[in-house]
This record gives structure tokens, sequence and C-alpha cells, in this order.
């Protein structure tokens, strides 16, 4: 039953998000120290952005003394991002942005593909159903169900999954997100709030430099509200076309949590978007967040949108723009849990830390082949590629991605010199790698098995070549391409387009496309290594 009016309800919100953020702190205490700021020989204290996405499984409410389901499936921490200028010499193996928020997005979208993976290759889910898009809803993972035949045939598309509707995503930070949703934060903190002044364009100046002086410094210009920004650095350092958290928050308002890629594999619906953001007390600009993402902020257009049917058509796909509560957490609560928050006072000595952590929940099914969690085999390799052996567990979850990065890549590999074996899971260059390899498990499955029959075996079959298609494709950019060819892509496309009509200045963030899966086997020598 739900809370019976709105101060119950508010109460609830107010337990679900304290419950929230001692779960997530739970998890990251339980890290090792490698993958925590420190305390500098000089005395220098390092803090960091924290961040953690929480699966909620609604329950019988807080009327009834039943609590929700809290399932925390990612942790993240960082504060930085590339220069636009190192993008072209990234070859998909570096991270162009590792602040908590952004790493959080991602580490969600790759759970949600071990997730998939485990159901699609473990023996208990091929021995219980005849294929991906089976009449029955079950399979036996907690989070993830079947659509019906009969629901992907009368919305023409093939994709095979959805998220429990039970199931609501809530994401934890505890600082604000970068960006228009603290720029009164922001201000109130600065000695001299003047705003840092953009150099005029010369006669010399690029299209592309002038795209980026278009674009207003991260902290600058505090006048301007309402408007995308880029991350916030210092006045000298070299420009990022990185948009700031806030704004790519407010950009999966309506394009969902799921990414390009898993949106082949999981579809769209209303409880893909984030139901709401938890933050210390202290963090939460009322007026700030409103601006950014409420209904009657910048997104307001996008309520009324004549377009919004254009984009919701194809394919049953439903992108609307939804708004999501901010949940805040008493300051003592957060203080006692977190010790490496950022500055509290101009004199106390403090810089952002240089190392980011990434922890993902292990797939629901703990088997040898989707976890890593005993056995010999697929599930080993799995386990040692992604960390998950180095941290069997944390807080009493399986850990299934365990990562320590800097600058951009796993710790011990320079960003200077990419290679395959020191990309992240959540690069460009892994996730597409991890779609193929799904897609190619797939297709054997299907040919040793050969289960399944009459029209259900061909939708399957149709299924697995329009994502073995699409993973691949010779280059990022034509891999992109494709996923602009099927239904999915193109209606999250002019989701994006449309949300994008409101997020202004919104300038590309390019340079990173031309290069194929085989950097993820080519080392620093250019060398292909032996598989």
């Amino acid at each position: 039953m739900a809370p019976s009016n709105p101060q119950q309800e508010e109460e609830s919100l107010t337990s679900l998000g304290e419950r929230i953020a001692r779960l997530v702190h739970a998890h990251f205490d339980r890290l090792p120290p490698r993958s925590k700021p420190i305390l500098r020989d000089d005395g220098t204290r390092e803090w960091m952005p924290m961040c953690g996405v929480v699966v909620v499984r609604e329950g019988g409410g807080l009327s009834d003394g039943e609590e929700e389901e809290l399932t925390c499936v990612a942790v993240t921490s960082g504060a930085k991002c590339l220069p636009s200028s190192q993008l072209p010499n990234c070859t998909g193996l570096v991270l162009h942005d590792w602040h908590a928020e952004i790493l959080a997005l991602r580490a969600f979208n790759h759970w949600l593909l071990s997730e998939v993976r485990s159901i699609l290759t473990s023996p208990s889910s091929s021995s219980s159903s005849s294929g991906p898009s089976s009449e029955s809803k079950s399979t036996p993972s907690k989070f993830i169900q079947r659509r019906t035949t009969t629901s992907n045939t009368e919305n023409g598309n093939m994709i095979p999954f959805e998220l429990n509707p039970t199931l609501k995503i809530y994401l934890y930070c505890t600082t604000a997100p970068c960006g228009d949703a603290s720029m009164e934060l922001t201000m109130a903190a600065q000695d001299d709030p003047t705003p840092w002044e953009i150099l005029p364009s010369s006669s010399s100046t690029t299209p592309t430099e002038t795209k980026e002086l278009d674009l207003l410094t991260g902290r600058g210009h505090f006048s301007r509200l309402g408007i995308v920004r880029r991350k916030p650095a210092r006045a000298d350092a070299p420009s990022t076309l990185s948009k700031s958290c806030s704004d790519k928050l407010a950009l999966r308002q309506v394009s969902s949590l799921i990414s390009a890629e898993m949106g082949l594999l999981v579809n769209v619906t209303p409880n893909v978007y984030l139901a709401g953001v938890v933050m210390p007390a202290s963090e939460v600009s009322a007026v700030g967040c409103e601006r950014a993402f409420g209904s009657s902020g910048r997104m307001a257009p996008l309520i009324h949108s004549r377009s919004q049917s254009q984009y919701q058509g194809e394919g049953g796909d439903r992108y609307h723009y939804h708004p999501f509560s901010i949940l805040p957490v008493e300051d003592k609560i957060v203080n006692g849990l977190w010790q490496y928050g950022k500055p509290t006072s101009r004199t106390d000595r403090c810089k952002p830390g240089t190392i980011s952590a990434v922890w993902t929940a292990a797939p629901s099914l703990l088997s040898s082949s989707s976890s890593g969690g005993g056995g010999d085999g697929i599930g080993d390799v799995y386990a040692a590629q992604n960390g998950a052996k180095q941290l069997p567990k944390l807080y009493g979850s399986q850990t299934g991605l365990y990562e320590t990065i800097i600058n951009g890549m796993k710790q011990g590999f320079k960003a200077s010199a990419p290679v395959g074996k020191g990309a992240s899971a959540l690069s460009r260059a892994r996730m597409w790698g991890g779609l193929r390899d799904l897609a190619l498990s797939v297709s054997l499955l299907g040919s040793c098995e050969g289960s399944g029959d009459g029209d259900e075996t061909g939708e399957v079959e149709e299924w697995v070549n329009q994502v073995n298609k699409v993973a691949a494709a010779s280059s990022y950019a034509e891999f992109k391409r494709a996923m602009l060819g099927t239904p999915a892509g193109r209606a999250r496309q002019r989701a994006i387009s449309e949300a994008k009509k409101v997020l202004v200045p919104w300038v590309p963030n390019e340079g990173d496309d031309e290069w194929g899966l085989d950097v993820l086997t080519i080392d620093n020598k250019g060398k292909k290594r032996k598989r």
C-alpha cells in the first residue's frame, strides 16, 4: 500500500534516501585502500565525489511495515575528464569522462550487459526457454524479464528483454552534479564570484576552436543559468568539451539510462529512467535542481512538445521526458559515513584525488559462466578480465567488475600510449566488444541447440542477425551508424535531438571514432597479440 498522504510520502522518501546512502557507503567502505583517496606526505588530504546506483524493488510500503528491497549494482568515484585535444589518441580505449556520475551511468549499463549475458548463456536459461523472445516472461534473473513474442511482433522490433516492472533506479551522489544544478552552490563558494573571461576569437581560430569558445566555461558567467556547460576546470586548464554532469543527467531524463548499445537488448520502459537522485542536504540547491532537471525549468518545453509523439512512435518505444525526485539526506548522517568529502573551508588543505574506483555487482545468476564465482572455463576468464577475482565479495555482494582508474585507463597503464589490456571495461571499445562477444555466443548456442520452432525461431534469428550486423562494424563510426539503422536506434536519436533543442549550447565532443575492435588486441608496439 502506498503512503496515504503527502507527509507520509515525504517521510517514506526521506527514509529511502537514507537507506540508499548507507548502502552505497557500505559498499565503498569495503573497497581496498588502493581505490580510495589518500593523505599525502605533505599533509594534504584528498577528496573525491562518489556515486552509486541502487535498484529498488517496491514492497508493501512503510504503512504495512514492509520496506523496499535495495540492491546496490554499481559504485564509482572520480572527478576528472580528458581535454578535447587528446580524444584522437584514445582509439576507444581511454575513458573521456570519469566524473563519478558518468562512470556510474556506464557501470550500470555494464552491469545490465552482464545480466543479459548470464541469462542468454546459462544452462538453466537455455533449458527453460526456447530463445530471447520466448512467450514466457520468466528468467532466472531477479532484475530482467523477457518480453513476449507477441509484444515484439506488435511493436515491430526484436528487443528481447526489459527491466522487471517492480523495480526503480536511484542514483546516490556525495556532491551535487557539476553544472547547472550546482551553480548556486558554486557561486556561494567563490572568494570572487566574477565570471572567468572568455578570450575573443582571432582570425586564426579554427571552426572547432570557435565552437569551443561558444560553449561557456564550467564555472564562469554566473549570470547565465539554465545553459549547457563544460566540465568545470581551472581557467588556465586545457579546454574540454565534456558536458557537465547536470547536462548529461538531464539528457538521460529523455534518452533513459539505457545506452545505445544496450538499447538493442533491453527495451526502454518508464522504469529505466532515474526515479530519484539522493544527495546530502547541503548539496541540494532547490532552485538549481528545479532549473536543471525540473518540469518548470529548462526541460519544461518537452512536456508540451508537439514533436513528442514523433519520437515515441516507431517500435512502440516510450522515450519522453521523465522528471526525477531529489531525495536529500541529513548532512550529519552523510558526514558520519564519508571521510573523503570536499573541503568545508578555504583553509582546509585538500585537493581532488586522482584515483577513481569502479565496482559493479555480479549477475544475479551466480554461476561459473557468468560471475566467476567458482568452477573453471568462461566464468574464470571473465572474472579475471574484469577484476572480480581480486574482490570476491563486497558487503555481501558478489563482484562482477572491479577496477581502479587513473587518467581514463586502468591503473598501471598510460593514456598517452593506450593498449587493449589497459582499457576499462566501461570504455567504448570494451563495451562494443562485449556486445559483439554476446552476439557471437548467442549465435553459437542457437546453432548448437536448434531450439524453438516456426515464427518464434525466425524472430530469434532476426534479432541475432541484427545485433551481429551492428556489432560487426568495421569502425566505431560505422558501429554508431549501424545502431542508427535499427528501429531502437532511430527512436533514441529522435529523442536525443528533441532534448538538445532545450539543452543548449550542446557542442559535440568528437574525434574518437575512427578505429575498430582490433585495438583490443594490438599492443603499444603495433603488433597483434595472440588470443
